[in-house]
């Protein structure tokens, strides 16, 4: 199957938004070592910048949001699970040309490919509890 330019954005943000909470690096080394080490040719790179940098650089404020419908604390999540959810919480309150159902879809398919077991019911019931608050106007 022929991956599109934006899941395979998808996947290299949320790498790097992994690589950087886990290792605290400045998001543009994160960038660079991602840039570097996969052919970005078949990547939405606009669409890569802004998720990696928009997710580092409101990490709290995501966190924040989707604190609500976790049902525990963010710091106690798995850091991919972790990742993906701020990725998509930042679509959702940042990226409002993505409709939502896009959104979730993509960090299923996220926490399939990436998560533990179970993690894509997980990161489906807290995104579809917070599409409800932030984007009430889509979801009606």
């Amino acid at each position: 199957m022929k991956v599109s330019p934006r899941r395979r954005a998808r996947e290299l943000a949320l790498q790097g938004v992994y690589s950087w909470q886990m290792s605290g690096n400045a998001v543009e080394q994160v960038e660079l070592a991602l840039a570097t080490s996969n052919d970005m040719k078949k990547v939405d790179m606009s669409f890569f910048q802004t998720l990696l940098r928009g997710v580092v650089k409101n990490a709290a404020e995501l966190d924040e949001k989707i604190r609500p419908y976790l049902g525990r604390l963010p710091e106690e999540l798995d850091p991919i699970e972790k990742a993906i959810l701020r990725l998509a919480t930042f679509e959702l309150t940042q990226q409002i040309d993505v409709p939502y159902k896009v959104v979730i879809n993509e960090a299923i398919e996220l926490a399939k490919a990436f998560g533990a077991e179970e993690s894509h019911k997980f990161v489906n019931g807290a995104l579809d509890k917070a599409v409800r608050s932030l984007r009430p106007h889509e979801r009606g």
